[in-house]
């Protein structure tokens, strides 16, 4: 579910204000703590970028959503991800082009019950075999992070794509 903050779209009951309202971080744990997420999201990329479905999958909560503006349904828990993801990579394959992301402009707030709103651009880049490298996405996700004891995993994600806009 996501709430209308301008243009863009949040997990349901988030807003800048509940969204920045979390523990007062001080400048070397904010710092410490966007670290942490920007290492999380480079393996996550990796894994997905690097044709590791159940990897990528496993970096989400085991009933993990991800949600897409313009798509009828989320996809709903690790394995439902996992699928999905092994359908592109297939798709992907056979159509013999090769997908990098490209995560940018990351803010990271955490919230009062313990979880962090992590927000960035993402984009595709599609290189054809033997072709030359073109932007196929651009978009503006939100993320619902929480802690596993070990790092970070994605309970929703909600990606708005900048041509459904």
């Amino acid at each position: 579910m996501t709430a209308k903050v301008g243009r863009r779209f949040l997990p349901e009951g988030d807003d800048m204000t509940s969204a920045t309202s979390g523990p007062a971080l001080s400048t070397t744990d904010s710092d410490s703590l966007r670290a942490r997420i920007d290492h999380f999201y480079a393996r996550q990329m990796h894994a997905l970028d690097d044709n590791r479905p159940a990897e990528w999958a496993a970096t989400f909560t085991d009933d993990g959503v991800f949600a897409v503006k313009g798509q009828p349904e989320p996809t709903r828990g690790r394995a439902a991800l996992t699928a999905a993801a092994a359908a592109v990579r297939d798709q992907l394959a056979a159509d013999g082009v090769m997908h990098r992301h490209w995560l940018g402009m990351l803010s990271v707030d955490p919230r009062s019950d313990g979880t962090v709103l992590a927000r960035f651009y993402a984009l595709v880049i599609a290189t054809p075999r033997d072709g030359a490298p073109c932007l196929h996405r651009s978009t503006c996700c939100a993320d619902v992070l929480v802690g596993d004891g070990e790092g970070w995993l994605v309970r929703e994600r909600q990606v708005e794509r900048d041509d459904l806009i």
